[in-house]
């Protein structure tokens, strides 16, 4: 399942970038992700938890930093299993440069089986489109809380 789509944040595209680059801010803006510990390079261990309708899924997995060009693109990959079944998602970003904003485009697809894609098939794409939402709204709150205290 494929969603796509854009997002102004009112920061410089370095701003962006940094944030996005920074495990505590993707631990904090992430919906559903309950842990990420560092496991190498641009690659984190990660606990994520799903839901989708009323059902509900736990997945152990990795998030990996891949494709970066700085300060303009990168692909972040989710992969994860559970008892629920198995998650993998990747999300594409490429950061547009405006000034004191930046536009965020997306390109996300996720491939989820097992018991929350059977329960919740109808469900998943809006479930993808508000996770995305969510993502972004967090994002633009960190990125602000970030540029009001330059010493963090």
């Amino acid at each position: 399942m494929k969603i796509e789509g854009q997002y102004r944040l009112p920061a410089p595209r370095e701003a962006v970038w940094a944030a996005l680059n920074d495990p505590g801010v993707l631990a904090k803006t992430t919906p559903g992700l309950k842990q990420l510990t560092p496991a190498g390079t641009d690659t984190f261990d990660a606990l994520i938890e799903l839901a989708v309708g009323p059902v509900k899924g736990s997945y152990q997995g990795k998030v990996r930093i891949t494709d970066q060009s700085p300060p303009e693109r990168m692909t972040l990959i989710v992969e994860g299993g559970g008892r629920a079944g198995t998650i993998k998602a990747s999300g594409a970003l490429r950061l547009e440069d405006q000034g004191d904003t930046t536009m965020v485009h997306y390109v996300g697809d996720a491939q989820v089986t097992g018991v929350l894609m059977s329960v919740g098939h109808r469900l998943f794409g809006g479930v993808a489109k508000q996770l995305a939402g969510e993502f972004f709204k967090a994002l633009e709150k960190e990125v602000a809380r970030r540029s009001a205290d330059p010493a963090r």
